[in-house]
């Protein structure tokens, strides 16, 4: 690369603009994204965008916006390292015309690299003291003239005073410059890793002396597979595996047998091309050759690799990040059982079952602790003292934390329901992941001052069964334990990721201005936390908002925030119904026009279908609103408050089967979903242990993403297909016709494939009942554990063990 070397002043090729090439990825027109990112850099978020300004952004909805956001990061990174070099490059006096194009025409971050590498001020090479002593020439004459003796043209070179004592020393030096002339050769790089990527695999076997004490990643102990078949999981694992010192691994560039190995490699093939060196049988040809074969082993395999590794961890972290946000997005979104007032009880055996009833709002109306279980065994005590508690405030519903002691707190909560039988009391058995997070956090002890930590960990498990998503919010999503591999993944893009999910559930959803807690608040559009807790403050001041626009009157509270908060804050029973919607104040001259040309009042035309349909929404456009706000304008008139969220439903657990040991292949149960990953769902069926629906089992075709089938939360019917009572692990399939080998739970093996399928409907959802008549049952998650233990429990905890999941000791 010496020749681009140079001293020319250069003319720099323009770069795209960041619009355009995100509006090429998107395939959408690039007005469109320039405006959304106009929007977004003057401090609008993407709801916002998303739901207020279709008709500026021409309908780009919040995925596509959020794809836009990450991309303008990216690029936008790209163009700074891009300036960057090129500043770096002109200080040297090296920036040609060439060299310019090359850069500005770079659309990766690695490309760029490529080119910058041979202008980055390094340590002094072996290249560089090759040069500096003279033996550039000699390596460039091999180069050009292989007919030329290398031995004994090299002879001409020796020069002791430059430590060139010698022929050999004298081709080694220049050996070392060709290496890093085609090293530094950007194209060539380039192709050589592509072709790595496509051709090449990773192999993995144990460190000697290992195998025993590393037996959870025996899986891997001899491992081969593609970079580009190779899933996400398994990145994780091998990557965590190598660092524990478990696992050796190494890339094989050309996984072929030996009889049709090629003597000359692809790679070599492709850096003797880039240098013009053939074997014609020349006397400079071996030495030629063996330089090609010394470049490839020692530069450009080493860096190869080194890049290849970072993109299967990029991308293993990507896909992790994504399971992990889906996940906390099903599990935010979950179906709410509604403000009924709600008992929870918070399992333990020796120090007993914490027991919170809360109000319709959630405030806490009273607070006890009974000691049905071993060692106390206080059972008739305890229903007896819930039972008055029912009694004394109404409780509509018990919801019951799933962790240790859960099932026995269950059968408790089976005797309570039948000694109330006059009363209409339904048991939910909810998820109790990150309860003693919350119960232990700052804005807990605010938030529940009189309470001990014990008893916030009830006030949280009922709650989150009245709003999941309200109460959910006020602990970190990295808590929830629906995460994959999450302590192996970039914490900056988790969190990232994290956030923008809670975001995009907080305001698809839209919040109680009156109601909503500061943690909840602080997620809306436009608020941060210091406005939420100011709006919080003013709200206990003067009381509960009548109007939107008293919104206003909070301190630090401004037009712009208000313009992005207005839409998702509602104020029930106001002074003004519209405030109730999710109408943009700023569209309530729409709806005045809308008013005038029905000649009815807005309480006469919220919810008057027939007469909303009659509307014409392109006779309502103007200058500032188009048919697509008109649109949705009408469709919030017709049902004002809608929620996104499904109908509540429970899985209804089958009596008598409260443990591994009483499953037997072959049966049939109603279960909930608890987890997607990438290789399956985790389904609760009640016993205390979650089973593994493989994404083979879980429809009569190929599913590449489980989440086509079922999300977190959905109630499924499903057959169990192995037991494994000795490792507690238990395969399910959602084919409920597949044929299943019936054998005791001792025999049965840990496999989770012993299924035979039969042309059958993909998936066997149970039926969702009345959303006012909650089934009994257990919705949540078995394996979805207080922070602490999160993930590393149950049937999740075996399938990610096996592939190399640690956890926390």
């Amino acid at each position: 690369m010496s020749d681009l070397r140079g001293t020319l002043p250069a003319v720099t090729t323009a770069v795209k603009p960041v619009s355009q090439r995100i509006a090429e990825e998107l395939r959408v027109a690039e007005w469109q994204v320039a405006a959304a990112i106009g929007l977004l850099d003057g401090g609008s978020t993407v709801p916002f965008v998303a739901r207020y300004r279709k008709e500026v952004t021409g309908g780009l909805d919040d995925a596509q916006l959020r794809e836009l956001d990450e991309r303008l990061r990216y690029l936008r990174d790209l163009d700074d390292r891009r300036a960057s070099i090129l500043e770096s490059i002109a200080a040297q006096g090296a920036l040609t015309d060439e060299v310019a194009q090359q850069i500005n025409q770079a659309d990766t971050k690695s490309r760029l690299e490529d080119i910058y590498l041979p202008f980055k001020p390094k340590r002094r090479t072996k290249a560089q003291i090759a040069r500096e002593a003279g033996l550039e020439p000699l390596a460039n004459a091999l180069l050009e003239n292989p007919n030329l003796n290398p031995d004994e043209f090299a002879r001409q070179f020796i020069d002791p005073t430059k430590n060139i004592n010698d022929a050999a020393e004298a081709l080694d030096g220049a050996r070392s410059i060709v290496v890093e002339r085609v090293s530094e050769d950007a194209d060539l790089v380039g192709a050589i890793r592509e072709s790595l990527w496509k051709r090449g695999r990773i192999v993995s076997t144990a460190k000697k002396g290992m195998e025993e004490s590393g037996a959870k990643y025996s899986d891997y102990f001899d491992f081969a597979e593609s970079f580009t078949r190779l899933p996400s999981h398994r990145v994780l694992a091998l990557l965590r595996g190598e660092k524990e010192g478990i696992l050796s691994l190494t890339f094989d560039p050309e996984p072929k047998s030996a009889e049709s190995a090629p003597v000359v490699s692809v790679y070599e093939s492709m850096i003797a091309a880039k240098l013009g060196v053939e074997q014609r049988g020349r006397p400079g040809d071996k030495w030629l050759g063996d330089t090609v074969r010394w470049a490839w082993k020692t530069k450009l395999f080493v860096s190869a690799s080194l890049d290849i590794r970072g993109r299967i961890r990029q991308r293993a972290e990507r896909d992790a990040v994504d399971v992990f946000s889906n996940n906390v997005r099903d599990l935010l979104l979950a179906a709410p059982a509604g403000p009924r007032t709600t008992m929870g009880l918070d399992p333990a055996y020796r120090t007993g079952v914490k027991v919170a009833v809360v109000d319709q709002t959630g405030k806490v109306l009273d607070t006890v602790a009974v000691y049905p279980h071993k060692p106390q065994g206080q059972w008739d005590q305890a229903v007896t003292t819930l039972s008055s508690l029912v009694k004394k405030h109404n409780v509509d519903l018990i919801a019951i934390g799933n962790g240790t002691a859960s099932r026995e707190t269950d059968a408790l909560a089976a005797e309570l329901v039948k000694k109330v039988a006059d009363r209409s009391l339904t048991k939910i058995v909810v998820s109790e992941a990150g309860a003693s997070v919350y119960s232990a956090s700052s804005y807990a002890s605010k938030e529940l001052p009189d309470l001990d930590v014990s008893l916030r960990g009830a006030v949280s498990i009922a709650r989150r069964l009245q709003d999941p998503l309200a109460e959910l919010v006020k602990i970190d999503p990295k808590s929830l334990g629906v995460g994959q591999y999450q302590h192996d993944i970039s914490e900056s893009l988790l969190e990232r990721s994290l956030d923008a999910v809670v975001e995009d559930a907080v305001n698809a959803v839209g919040v109680d201005a009156n109601m909503a807690s500061a943690p909840l608040l602080a997620r809306v559009s436009g608020i941060t936390t210091t406005l939420a807790e100011n709006i919080v403050a003013y709200r206990d001041e003067h009381g509960a908002f009548r109007k939107r626009s008293a919104l206003k009157n909070v301190p630090r509270l401004g037009p712009k925030a208000f313009e992005q908060c207005a839409g998702f804050l509602r104020i029930a029973d106001g002074d003004d119904p519209l405030d109730a919607s999710s109408v943009h104040p700023e569209a309530y001259p729409v709806v005045r026009r809308i008013m005038s040309k029905c000649g009815l009042s807005i309480k006469e035309l919220i919810g008057n279908t027939r007469a909303l349909s009659e509307v014409d929404a392109a006779a309502l456009v103007d200058d500032t609103f188009g048919v697509p706000t008109i649109t949705d304008i009408l469709a919030e008139l017709d049902k004002p408050g809608r929620d996104p969220r499904p109908e509540f439903a429970a899985a209804t657990f089958a009596e008598g089967i409260e443990k591994v040991s009483d499953l037997r292949p072959g049966m049939v149960l109603e279960g909930s979903v608890t987890n997607v990953a990438a290789f399956g769902a985790f389904v609760d069926i009640g016993v205390h242990q979650d089973g593994l629906v493989h994404v083979s089992a879980m429809a009569n075709k190929f599913v590449s993403d489980p989440r086509e089938i079922v999300r977190s939360g959905d109630v499924v019917k499903v057959k169990v297909t192995s037991v494994d009572v000795a490792r507690n692990r238990i395969g399910l399939t959602l084919r409920l016709d597949d044929d299943v080998d019936n054998k005791s739970p001792e025999s049965t093996g840990a496999g989770f494939q012993s299924t035979k399928p039969k042309r059958v409907p993909s998936n066997a959802r149970a039926s969702k009942p009345n959303p006012s008549k909650p089934s009994a049952g257990q919705p949540q998650s078995q394996s979805a554990r207080r922070e602490g233990r999160g993930p590393e429990q149950g049937a999740l905890a075996d399938a990610l063990r096996r592939a190399g999941y640690k956890g926390k000791s």
